[in-house]
């Protein structure tokens, strides 16, 4: 199980790194229903991993995708692909950087935030941690690997245990720190809030060439290997 756990904590860092997810949930413990709404944006993250970790790695199993069988290729292939898909996210994403002095760009539905119940905050995290096309390619490659690994019985789902609990500290620091300290955790949110937001271009752009460095290579080896 070591392997698979190896395999798939570059994965769970990167799904852990998501800048914006982090400023979300820092802005929800500035708000009125701080610890109602910062509780189930955690709840709605960690869930939404479970189940699009837990769907990638039954459709893994019952296609026989195994560090020892043919169908292992796919898996390389998809390796492959998402490799592919993080270099030009690393392009686009440099290109895209703001200019010096400029402000970094935020989505529109931040200024709302104030606004949200429980429920919409549950449903925010929930897009952005299963749907998000990084998190998604993220969690689909960890769940290839935990596949490949070979492993057995409940031993996957430990692997996937392991890199839900792993994805999710990011979001799960702020909000249990807001919830043991109450308002005296707002100067240090506030500082993390505003390093998040003015680095946020160029944390993505290492984050996305890291990893589709590191997942061209694993598919490119598993093919030629």
């Amino acid at each position: 199980m070591g392997n698979a756990i190896s395999a798939i904590l570059p994965q769970a860092i990167g799904v852990a790194i998501s800048p914006v997810p982090i400023i979300a949930v820092i802005l929800m413990l500035f708000s009125q229903r701080a610890r109602s709404n910062g509780s189930a944006f955690l709840l709605g993250w960690v869930l939404a991993l479970v189940v699009v970790g837990s769907i990638v790695l039954v459709l893994a199993n019952l296609g026989k995708i195994s560090a020892g069988g043919t169908p292992s290729t796919l898996a390389y292939v998809l390796k492959l692909l998402l490799g592919l898909l993080f270099l030009l996210l690393s392009v686009r994403q440099w290109r895209g950087r703001p200019k010096e002095g400029e402000e970094p760009p935020m989505p529109k539905w931040m200024a709302t935030i104030d606004e949200f119940t429980a429920g919409k905050a549950f449903g925010l995290s929930a897009l952005l941690a299963g749907v998000n096309p990084k998190n998604l390619a993220l969690t689909l490659a960890a769940a290839l690997s935990i596949a490949q690994a070979g492993v057995s019985g409940a031993q996957p789902w430990i692997a996937l245990a392991v890199f839900v609990i792993i994805a999710s500290l990011s979001v799960a620091v702020p909000v249990l720190y807001y919830l043991f300290a109450g308002q005296s955790a707002e100067k240090t949110l506030n500082s993390w809030k505003a390093w998040l937001v003015a680095n946020n271009a160029t944390v993505m752009f290492i984050l996305f060439l890291v990893l589709g460095v590191l997942l061209l290579g694993q598919g490119l080896g598993g093919l030629i290997g």
